[in-house]
């Protein structure tokens, strides 16, 4: 169709250009008439650069498996495309939305190469700006989500030096403790040998030993007012036996779960001159068994925090991998366990749901966000809750609070990068920015968020199945 340089100037992109410029875009370019439907998809190689003449537009972008839309109309001048080719091969050229004709509509038409020539030649201060602004909102972008990650790493990594720090020092002082027991032990072996106890006598203490060790495995777990009612009735029964410091052997034999019966027959095995030493051997054994067990319980400790951090970070794995969710999502508030204090945790877990095919360590971020502040909202007391469902195609995973809600006037907004409502200094804006792409764009899933006071709930919808479309990792990417 012919390009007329008087029709071009009536449009709001064009009007401050010079005839010349004019009659060289109706040269290098076209006008055509475009019948409705899809003039370009997103993520197709950028061609050509679109100015609507007259017609309709929709304008849309990918989420998921849908197109949502972003824009409609019918104004003259309105462009899209290749806008960013004067950015050459800096960036990927390609469509960064999807635009369909939704009635018979004429577009002037420009190849992306004779687009980024026009910028480069006639506007050569703008290109330079426009790169600058692109370049320096992209890098700010990157590096504001670094530190948003170093901050949250940062946060669990002294979280997790706390909780192991527990456990070790548990090991340290259980280790030092069992020492001094086991040199009493030796003490006792060295009198027992001496001949205090005949062959029989001997044979019995060390029957009753066993049985004590095999209580110690079985010993209930008793509330505080169980163990010191318990404490006061052996302290009255060493007491009347002539125990000296009873009181203080009460508390092994109760933890334990020793009780009178069992003191009794110790009793009734040794002469009465001997009792109080076969009661402290029993002593020094039950005390070196809760001690071995409090070991074991405390390195037991360190591996699983060792194991959850490995879990998180996804060392030693591949970026993109099949993976129990729920394993992701154990892993992330073990290692959130100090941040969340006190917040009742909830799990309603769906533990029929498949492994799904993602980028582990990237959705573990997207749980660190969505849990963070979820705590930052219920501002240390409230229910956490998390939930995994089947929702028809997906995989739900849904994590709520019991916060104040997300205002209504700003929940369109809370995705938007450098969007936050914390105060100055406590937030980024773009922990939710992170989480959206990463769910949305790396993994064509969806995110949203439902909200009243008293009950936020963020949802996470993830594909069964690896969408064709899925991004396959940089060689970069997979090195780290």
């Amino acid at each position: 169709m012919n390009c007329e340089i008087d029709e071009l100037r009536t449009l709001f992109l064009f009007e401050k250009l010079s005839d010349e410029q004019l009659e060289w875009l109706c040269r290098e370019g076209s006008v055509e008439q475009i019948e409705p439907g899809w003039l370009y998809r997103e993520g197709e190689p950028a061609k050509c650069f679109y100015v609507l003449l007259d017609g309709g537009l929709v304008l849309s972008r990918r989420v998921g498996e849908d197109d949502v839309e972003v824009g409609r109309t019918v104004q003259r001048g309105v462009y899209g495309g290749a806008f960013q080719a004067y950015l050459g091969d800096r960036i990927q050229q390609i469509y960064n939305n999807s635009m369909r004709v939704t009635e018979p509509s004429r577009f002037f038409v420009l190849d992306a190469d004779k687009f980024a020539d026009l910028m480069r030649d006639w506007f050569p201060m703008a290109q330079h700006l426009l790169e600058g602004l692109f370049f320096g909102t992209q890098s700010a972008q990157q590096a504001l989500g670094q530190r948003e990650r170093l901050l949250a790493l940062g946060s669990m990594s002294a979280g997790l030096t706390h909780e192991l720090n527990n456990p070790a020092s548990a090991a340290v002082r259980a280790t030092s403790t069992l020492r001094d027991r086991v040199a009493g032990m030796r003490h006792k072996l060295a009198l027992i040998a001496g001949g205090r106890y005949d062959r029989a006598t001997l044979e019995t203490l060390i029957r009753l030993q066993e049985d004590a060790v095999e209580q110690v495995a079985k010993a209930p777990v008793l509330t505080p007012m169980q163990a010191t009612d318990r404490e006061d009735q052996l302290g009255d029964w060493f007491e009347t036996h002539g125990i000296e410091g009873g009181w203080d052997l009460a508390p092994t034999f109760v933890q334990a779960g020793l009780d009178e019966s069992f003191l009794n027959k110790v009793v009734a095995a040794v002469d009465e001159s001997t009792v109080e030493g076969a009661i402290r051997w029993l002593n020094y054994t039950v005390e070196t068994e809760l001690l071995m067990d409090e070991i074991q319980d405390s390195t037991t400790r360190i591996s699983t925090l060792v194991a959850a951090a490995k879990q998180y970070s996804q060392m030693d794995r591949a970026p993109y991998q099949v993976v129990d969710v729920h394993e992701l999502l154990k892993s992330t508030l073990l290692m959130m366990g100090r941040k969340i204090g006190d917040i009742t945790v909830v799990k309603d877990f769906d533990r029929t749901l498949p492994d799904i095919p993602v980028y582990a360590a990237e959705l573990n971020q997207v749980w660190t966000n969505l849990i963070d502040n979820a705590v930052a909202a219920m501002d240390g007391s409230g229910t956490l809750t998390l939930r995994t469902a089947r929702d028809e195609d997906w995989l739900l995973v849904e994590i709520g609070d019991t916060g104040p809600g997300v205002p209504e006037e700003i929940r369109q907004r809370i995705f938007e990068p450098f969007f936050t409502t914390k105060a100055f200094g406590e937030g980024t804006g773009l922990g939710l920015d992170i989480s959206w792409r990463i769910v949305v764009n790396k993994h064509h899933g969806d995110l949203r968020v439902e909200s009243v006071p008293g009950n936020t709930r963020f949802q996470v919808r993830l594909p069964f199945v690896a969408p064709d479309r899925l991004e396959v990792p940089t060689a970069q990417e997979a090195g780290q």
